[in-house]
C-alpha cells in the first residue's frame, strides 16, 4: 500500500484538498472551540457526494483515519483529529424548500442559519437549535432542540428521509419505507452509521413575525425569578419556550452600564404563536419585579433565531456539562443559583432549558433520542479566553455538574458530551436504546469505520 499522499487524493477531488503548509491549513482546521487544537493530515473541503465518496474511498484505501466536519461546532471537536483526513462538509450549505411535500431538503454543512433564512421566505421553519452558527446535521444526528420543540418533538422526530454514504461508499436513502432500521439509528444515534449527504425536515407555519427576545433582573433577584420560571414553563402553552439563565451581564447596549459585570438572572423566551395572544402569555414575565433591561418584543423568527450567538463566538474556549431534569426541584435551584452567583468568567452561564410538550407524546422507542420523560435540559455552560484558566472554568463546571447531577432524569444530550465523557455517559444519552443502537451499527458499519465520534461500538 502506496503511503498517503494529499495530491493523489487532489487528484480524485472536485473540491480542494488542504495540506498543512497551505495558506489555508490553520483557518480551515480550526474550529468553534478553541480548546481544540489539532492537526490533520490534511483537509477536503467537498462540493457534492462524489466528493465524499472519494474522500472516504481514499482512507479506506489507505488505512488512514478520518473525521467528518459539518458546521464545526460540536463542543468535543469531533471534526477534526491529528493526522487524520477532515472530510469538510462546511462548504455544502445548500436548503432547498419544497413547499408542496412541506419540508426542506438540506446539504450537510447547512447551518441553522442557512436554513431559516429559506425557509422564512415561505413563513415556515424547521426544528432546529438555538445557535444560528450550528450545523444543521450534526445537530440532527445527535437529536436535536430548540425552541419549537415544544410544538413539534426533537429535531429529529422531523426528519422524514436522508441520504448516506454507507462504510461501504455505497449511497442509500433512508426512511420509514426504505432501511428503516438506518432511519431510525440515524435520528439522534450521532455519526456512527456513515456520512450524511443531505436530509430532509419537516416544515411548519411559523412567523415571519413572533414575540421573543430576553429579560433580565439582577442576581438578589434570582430566587424570586427562578420560581416565576418554574410557575410559568409548568403551565405554559407549546408555543412558548423559555429558558433561564445566569451569568455575569455583558456590555450589551440594552443593559445599564452599571450593571455590566455584574451577576443577573435573565429569562430567553420565543412565543410562535399569534402575536397578540403571545404577548398576554408573555405577561407575566415582563411584568414580574423590576427587571435591569429587556428586548422581549415582536421580532422576526430569524433575528429570534440569531439573539444567543453572540454568547458564543468562534474560537473562545468551552467546556460543558448537562443532564436531562424531570423538573425543578427546589434543591436544584438553591444549587442552581448559588453556582450561578460563583462564575467568575464574564462569558460562563448555567442556563435551564424548557422542553416537554410534543416530546413526550411520541412513544420512548420513537428514536434513539429518547428521554421523552425530560421537562428541562440543565447546560453549564464554562467559557473562557485564555488557556491559563482552563483549570479553574472546567473546576467551576464540574463542581457545579456535581452539585445539580443527583436531580437527573438519568439521561444527558449526546450533543452536548465534552471531550472527557466516555461510554459511560453515551449510555447515559441514549439510556435503553443504546443496544438497539449496537444492533444498526453492526449491520452498517461492522468494522466501526466510523469511530471519530461518541463511538457506538458493533458487536
Amino acid at each position: 500500500m502506496s503511503a498517503p499522499d494529499p495530491t493523489a487524493l487532489q487528484q480524485a477531488l472536485r473540491g480542494q484538498v488542504i495540506p498543512p503548509g497551505h495558506p489555508a491549513y490553520d483557518d480551515s482546521r480550526a474550529i468553534w472551540n478553541g480548546m481544540i487544537d489539532r492537526r490533520p493530515w490534511a483537509i477536503a473541503r467537498c462540493i457534492g457526494t462524489a466528493d465524499i465518496q472519494a474522500c472516504l474511498r481514499y482512507a479506506l484505501e489507505h488505512d488512514l483515519p478520518f473525521t467528518v466536519r459539518g458546521g464545526g461546532h460540536n463542543i468535543a471537536g469531533l471534526a477534526v483529529a491529528d493526522d487524520a483526513l477532515m472530510i469538510d462538509l462546511s462548504g455544502m450549505r445548500g436548503a432547498w424548500v419544497n413547499r408542496g411535500a412541506g419540508t426542506v431538503r438540506v446539504q450537510p454543512g447547512a447551518t441553522l442559519g442557512d436554513i431559516d433564512r429559506e425557509t422564512q421566505l415561505h413563513g415556515l421553519a424547521a426544528v432546529l437549535g438555538f445557535v444560528s452558527n450550528t450545523g444543521a446535521t450534526g445537530l440532527t444526528l445527535g437529536g436535536g432542540f430548540g425552541y419549537l420543540t415544544r410544538e413539534y418533538g426533537w429535531t429529529c422526530d422531523n426528519v422524514t428521509s436522508a441520504e448516506l454514504v454507507t462504510a461501504e461508499g455505497r449511497l442509500v436513502r433512508a426512511s420509514e419505507t426504505e432501511n428503516a432500521d438506518l432511519f431510525w439509528g440515524l435520528r439522534g444515534g450521532g455519526g456512527n452509521f456513515g456520512i450524511v449527504a443531505g436530509m430532509d425536515h419537516k416544515l411548519y407555519p411559523v412567523g415571519p413575525e413572533i414575540v421573543g427576545g430576553l429579560i433580565a433582573w439582577k442576581a438578589e433577584d434570582a430566587d424570586a425569578v427562578l420560581e416565576m420560571f418554574r410557575n410559568v414553563t409548568v403551565n405554559a402553552p407549546r408555543e412558548l419556550t423559555c429558558a433561564a439563565l445566569m451569568r455575569k451581564a455583558p456590555p450589551a447596549p440594552w443593559l445599564p452600564p452599571e450593571m455590566h459585570g455584574q451577576p443577573i438572572v435573565g429569562i430567553v423566551l420565543c412565543h410562535s404563536g399569534p402575536v397578540e395572544q403571545a404577548e398576554a402569555d408573555v405577561s407575566a414575565i415582563i411584568h414580574h419585579g423590576s427587571p435591569v433591561g429587556s428586548v422581549v418584543q415582536r421580532r422576526s423568527y430569524v433575528s429570534q433565531q440569531s439573539i444567543l450567538d453572540a454568547t458564543q463566538p468562534n474560537g473562545r474556549r468551552y467546556y460543558w456539562k448537562s443532564e436531562y431534569l424531570p423538573g425543578l426541584d427546589s434543591d436544584l435551584l438553591r444549587s442552581y443559583r448559588d453556582y450561578g452567583e460563583r462564575i467568575e468568567s464574564p462569558h460562563s452561564a448555567i442556563l435551564l432549558f424548557q422542553v416537554g410538550g410534543a416530546v413526550a407524546d411520541l412513544p420512548e422507542d420513537h428514536s434513539p433520542m429518547g428521554n421523552r420523560d425530560a421537562r428541562y435540559v440543565l447546560n453549564i455552560t464554562a467559557s473562557w479566553e485564555g488557556a491559563e484558566e482552563d483549570e479553574r472554568h472546567i473546576g467551576w463546571a464540574r463542581d457545579a455538574w456535581a452539585s445539580m447531577r443527583g436531580f437527573s432524569t438519568g439521561g444527558t444530550y449526546v450533543n452536548f458530551l465534552t471531550e472527557d465523557d466516555g461510554i459511560d455517559r453515551i449510555r447515559d444519552a441514549y439510556g435503553a436504546h443504546y443496544d438497539r443502537l449496537v444492533e444498526v451499527k453492526t449491520r452498517w458499519d461492522p468494522a466501526n469505520v466510523f469511530n471519530a465520534n461518541k463511538n457506538i461500538a458493533p458487536r
